[in-house]
């Protein structure tokens, strides 16, 4: 009876060891999953946020509705998956961008910059992701512009991602490999980690078309 006792407890021991490790196994896979979505960091909004509506706000920069003409400068593609911070899908997310066009102008009132607009260039474009949280753009690599006499600012583009039940992020996107990425301030206000977040390959595909991905990360309230 002693015996069949001990083996019960050395049992129950054993099952309650079995448990734990795959309780802590469970989270530690869960702490993985956290680690690799990380949020994207957010960033500043810049002052040249669009201010002048336009019929135009699609996902396709290169072109304006009206016009036959493209915009000048070499085109990207860029898609991505907006993401909660667990890593699940968002649907129905208001993503928008806006950017300068190749000379580095912003269609702002406010911007300094005596570079030349480009007419046929979109500026603004907003997407709404798909039940897979997917979002996809057509557009041009942005100019560098001179933040200051001493700062240029390299390509990027700004990101606003909107959803009820989640903060609002604001934040920009970089192109891996570019000279002034290094000297930017903004991006060097990031951490390591961070900044690989917004740095974005586009890498050139068969059909020969140059395409990046550019996941997002937001957290629910």
């Amino acid at each position: 009876m002693k015996d069949e006792k001990l083996n019960r407890r050395k049992l129950l021991g054993s099952t309650f060891a079995l448990g734990a490790g795959i309780a802590m196994a469970g989270v530690a896979r869960a702490d993985e999953t956290l680690k690799a979505c990380g949020l994207t960091p957010a960033q500043t909004e810049g002052p040249f946020y669009p201010i002048q509506d336009q019929l135009d706000k699609n996902t396709d920069l290169t072109f304006v509705d009206g016009s036959n003409k493209k915009a000048i400068g070499e085109v990207v593609f860029l898609k991505g998956v907006v993401q909660d911070e667990f890593c699940r899908p968002v649907k129905g997310a208001l993503v928008e961008i806006w950017q300068a066009c190749h000379t580095g102008k912003y269609n702002h009132p406010s911007d300094p910059n005596p570079a030349r607009l480009d007419p046929n260039f979109q500026y603004w474009g907003q997407a709404i992701t798909n039940d897979k949280g997917e979002y996809h753009f057509k557009t041009i690599i942005p100019g560098a512009y001179p933040a200051t006499s001493t700062w240029m600012r390299p390509p990027h583009i700004h990101f606003k991602v909107n959803l009820r039940g989640f903060n609002e992020l604001t934040s920009q996107l970089y192109f891996k490999g570019n000279k002034f990425n290094n000297g930017d301030r903004i991006l060097r206000s990031l951490g390591r980690e961070e900044r690989n977040r917004v740095i974005v390959d586009f890498v050139k595909q068969a059909d020969g078309r140059k395409e990046g991905i550019f996941n997002i990360s937001i957290k629910s309230i």
